[in-house]
């Protein structure tokens, strides 16, 4: 397949997939997609790895259910063959307070028959837990207390 219409399969996705549309999001996918990212799961339980449509449902559902908004942006794409890469600047309002998360997800997409086999996610969850529990971390695991500089 043309690397370009790899690229626009992907760019479909991920614009759909970030409207909340699931359905149209899953229609882009194998039945057997399978998803990887490397989040801590104890604090990110539906993340990790998930295989399957019905899987991969649960878990953005859950995404879409903790957050009132969700866009993002591309500004790089890579394409070879099957294998997309992208990094993907990501903006989720919370739904508790309304306070906006953003992070960069390094994202790898691999296309089988011009449908999404596999996603696998890197995520600075460092920084992204942070931004979730709205607390330094660095400072609370150097023995600092809140406002101590």
């Amino acid at each position: 397949m043309a690397e370009g219409s790899q690229r626009q399969r992907v760019l479909d996705f991920i614009n759909v997939l970030y409207s909340g549309d699931l359905d149209g999001a899953l229609a882009r996918c194998t039945d057997d997609i399978e998803f990887l990212a490397n989040a801590p799961i104890d604090l990110l339980p539906h993340m990790g790895h998930r295989r399957g449509k019905a899987q991969m449902r649960e878990m953005w559902s859950v995404v879409l259910a903790r957050y009132s908004e969700l866009r993002c942006e591309v500004p790089i794409l890579v394409v070879e063959g099957d294998q997309v890469a992208a990094n993907i600047r990501v903006f989720f309002r919370k739904s508790t307070n309304q306070r906006m998360v953003q992070f960069d997800i390094a994202a790898f997409y691999t296309l089988r028959g011009g449908l999404i086999s596999n996603i696998r996610e890197v995520i600075d969850t460092f920084d992204l837990i942070q931004q979730l529990l709205e607390r330094d971390i660095a400072a609370l695991l150097a023995g600092k207390k809140p406002g101590e500089a």
